[in-house]
């Protein structure tokens, strides 16, 4: 069902590319649950993290000193900083933006390249749907199109 919603949300945005997974009604949905939402949600381990890279096919992880790197056919798509307990995910520029604006307690600004933002994600600040969306569309930015294609719309979760 939420796929469903992400899909008509991703058709539905004019000037849309269908690769982005935010949109006015996602910004309204969360402006509707209100101020005490954080007080209710489960954070996101690292463990469910890594189990949801590992749902994606063709993902090579590169571990160095201080963090993980994941990389789909050699193209960097996230990292993962075990010890600050945060992620970083490749978004469009737009996205970044949206996301560290919505809630800058969760998200912050890596650095951009080219036409994409890439964000840090803080796991105890973030349901693991919501982190599912954003690494698959950190996946699917980055994967060739024939292998996001033969994935499908399948959210690693």
């Amino acid at each position: 069902m939420a796929r469903d919603w992400l899909r008509s949300a991703r058709a539905a945005t004019p000037g849309s590319s269908g690769r982005s997974i935010r949109d006015a009604r996602s910004n309204e949905l969360l402006a509707n649950l209100g101020a005490g939402w954080f007080d209710v949600h489960m954070a996101a381990s690292i463990d469910e993290f890594l189990e949801m890279i590992d749902r994606l096919p063709d993902v090579r992880r590169l571990a160095s000193a201080n963090y993980t790197t994941f990389k789909v056919h050699d193209k960097s798509f996230g990292f993962l900083w075990e010890a600050t307990q945060t992620v970083g995910l490749k978004q469009p520029l737009a996205e970044q933006l949206a996301l560290v604006a919505e809630r800058p307690e969760v998200f912050e600004i890596q650095f951009t390249a080219g036409q994409f933002g890439w964000v840090v994600v803080h796991l105890d600040g973030i349901e693991l749907d919501e982190l599912a969306e954003l690494v698959f569309e950190a996946w699917r930015l980055t994967a060739p199109e024939a292998l996001v294609e033969s994935h499908g719309e399948r959210l690693p979760i």
